[in-house]
This record gives C-alpha cells, sequence and structure tokens, in this order.
C-alpha cells in the first residue's frame, strides 16, 4: 500500500514539474515573440494605407499620379514650347536690328538734307547777292548814259522789264529817258510802273 501511494505520488509530482517547465516555456515564447514581432507588425501596419480612406480617393490619387508616357509627352510639348519662343526672340532681335540699322540711314539721309539745303540757301543768297550787284551797275551805267541813248534801249525793251530798271533809277535819269520814249513806250511803262504799286496797303 505504502509503495503504491508513494509511486503515484511521485506521479504527481513529475506531472506537476512537467506542467509547469511548459507553462514557463509557452510564456518565454510568448514573450520573446511579443518584443521581436511587434515593432515588425508597427512597421507593416506604418507601410499599410489609410484604413479610413476611402476606395475613391485611393483612385484619385493613383489617377492624378502621371504616367512615364504622361510624362515624356508633357516634357516634349515643353521643350517644343521652347523652340517656338527662342525662335521668336530671335525674329524679334532681327527686327529691331532691321529697325536700328533703318533709323540710322533715316538720320545719316536728314543730315544729309539739312546739309544740302544749308549749302543750297547759301548758293542761292550768293546767286540773290549776285544779281543785285549786276542790276546796280547795269543801273548805275543806264543812268549814267546819255537819256536819249538810254531811251532807245529802253524802247525795246519789255515794259516790266524797262520799269523795273526805271524804278530803282534816280528821279533825274528816269525823268530824262521817259521824255526820250515815245508816247506808247512811255504810257505802257507809267502803267506798269503805277501797277507795281496799286496792290500794296495803305493802312
Amino acid at each position: 500500500m505504502s509503495k503504491v501511494s508513494k509511486s503515484k505520488g511521485s506521479r504527481r509530482t513529475r506531472v506537476g514539474t512537467l506542467f509547469m517547465l511548459s507553462v514557463l516555456l509557452i510564456g518565454s515564447a510568448i514573450l520573446r515573440l511579443g518584443f521581436e514581432a511587434g515593432p515588425a507588425i508597427a512597421r507593416e501596419v506604418a507601410n499599410l494605407p489609410d484604413a479610413g480612406a476611402s476606395k475613391d480617393e485611393t483612385a484619385t490619387h493613383q489617377e492624378s499620379v502621371p504616367s512615364s508616357a504622361e510624362l515624356q509627352h508633357m516634357l516634349a510639348a515643353f521643350q517644343q514650347r521652347e523652340t517656338i519662343l527662342a525662335a521668336r526672340e530671335a525674329e524679334i532681335e532681327d527686327r529691331m536690328k532691321a529697325m536700328e540699322l533703318a533709323d540710322q540711314a533715316i538720320t545719316q539721309k536728314l543730315a544729309a538734307l539739312e546739309a544740302a539745303e544749308v549749302k543750297l540757301e547759301a548758293t542761292l543768297s550768293l546767286a540773290d547777292g549776285a544779281t543785285e550787284a549786276d542790276l546796280s551797275r547795269l543801273t548805275a551805267v543806264y543812268e549814267q548814259m546819255k537819256p536819249k541813248d538810254s531811251a532807245l534801249l529802253f524802247e525795246e525793251m519789255d515794259p516790266g522789264f524797262a520799269a523795273g530798271f526805271l524804278a530803282r533809277m534816280k528821279s533825274e535819269a528816269a525823268a530824262g529817258i521817259m521824255a526820250g520814249l515815245s508816247p506808247q513806250a512811255a504810257y505802257t511803262i507809267s502803267v506798269v510802273l503805277a501797277g507795281r504799286n496799286g496792290s500794296v496797303p495803305k493802312e
């Protein structure tokens, strides 16, 4: 009887010891899994898409990201626009250069015209001075001639031309020439002389 009770007690002790060892081993395994698997699970959860995000938002996000072909098409379009802008800029620069050259040519022509105008005015002034000097000398010659000789010349002159000389002469010389003219020539020249100042304002 005592032997049987002893054997039963030793079995119970072994079973209890094995159970405790099993519980300790299982607990150690669970703790080890908790410490090692926790960070990995946290990383996986962080990489997962937001659980609260809807399927539509996810699809919209995927659609908003352009594909490689779309990116290449956009890049080609930008390059084409850049080429067009560069060509237009070059064309504008060429036009500006042409306008500058035309402006320089116009400025040179204007300067040449102004110089020619000044030269022409000087020439006309000299010509007017020379003409006036010639007329003055010729008038003096007619004044110094005998009235009868001058009258013969004035008789053959155009009435307007003769009236111009007589108007420049001294009164005594002009009267002597008029006295030597024929009545018709004297009358015609007198009419021309009177008409030269008829349009002059009196006031």
